[in-house]
């Protein structure tokens, strides 16, 4: 079976989490497979947007994977493009996320919004709105 090198960002939550439907509900994300712990608890989930993988993993008992809330702090911010940055926000925000920076027009020619997911991972949602004004920031470096 031949396979190729994919990026598959590995998310940690919780231990005892049992809802992870935010995911589907604010991204459209499709849930690929789960694994449970014998509680019902989530141990790993993997999902999918737009055919891009991610996956949700307990943290793990000896202190190596912990979520951002055991932590205090999150040290990854995922970028999701989208084509409606207002839409996705503002149903991330409907189904428990919160509001970090709201969408705005930046002269580098992205529009961005930014929030935190119920779990604490921040997520950075945005659109190229013009080519030709980012090509001209990077200029200005």
């Amino acid at each position: 079976m031949e396979s190729k090198t994919t990026f598959v960002p590995v998310l940690s939550i919780g231990s005892g989490v049992t809802d992870i439907e935010f995911y589907k509900k604010a991204f459209g994300a499709i849930e690929l497979w789960r694994i449970n712990n014998p509680d019902g608890s989530v141990h790993v989930a993997a999902f999918s947007i737009n055919g891009d993988a991610f996956r949700l993993h307990e943290e793990s008992k000896d202190g190596r994977n912990l979520s951002p809330d055991k932590a205090g702090c999150t040290t990854v911010t995922i970028g999701l493009s989208v084509d409606d940055v207002h839409a996705v926000v503002a149903e991330a925000v409907n189904t428990g996320a919160t509001m970090m920076s709201p969408v705005i027009d930046y002269d580098y020619g992205y529009r961005q919004g930014e929030i935190k997911d119920p779990f604490g991972h921040h997520w950075l949602i945005e659109k190229l709105l013009s080519k030709k004004a980012f090509d001209e920031f990077l200029k200005t470096l």
